[in-house]
């Protein structure tokens, strides 16, 4: 199922982490390791953000694409279930409005 991850990136350790010149290749090992359909990285709530759509075969593996942002920036995570325009279409979502 298609997810829609996002992923608020506090100042420390992030700060830290440019400074040291090492943010883009822990941010490009984790893009390697999650291997999601888009990445675009932006503000949250005035913090450095980003949003990943990802293909979510068993909710089991939220952990593993959560964590690397935990363990990395101490990020906080929330996840949305996305539909395409197909996926509403095959919802049946005008059937369902009759039983209510």
């Amino acid at each position: 199922m298609r997810m829609l991850m996002n992923v608020k990136l506090p100042l420390e350790p992030f700060n830290s982490a440019v400074r040291a010149g090492t943010v883009g290749k822990t941010i490009q090992k984790i893009l390697e390791a999650l291997k999601p359909e888009a990445a675009y990285f932006t503000e949250h709530d005035g913090h450095r953000g980003a949003i990943l759509v990802l293909d979510v075969k068993d909710p089991s593996s939220i952990p593993l694409l959560a964590e690397p942002w935990f363990l990395s920036f101490n990020a906080e995570c929330n996840f949305r279930i996305a539909m395409t325009p197909e996926d509403l279409a095959r919802s049946g979502i005008d059937t369902v409005a009759k039983l209510w």
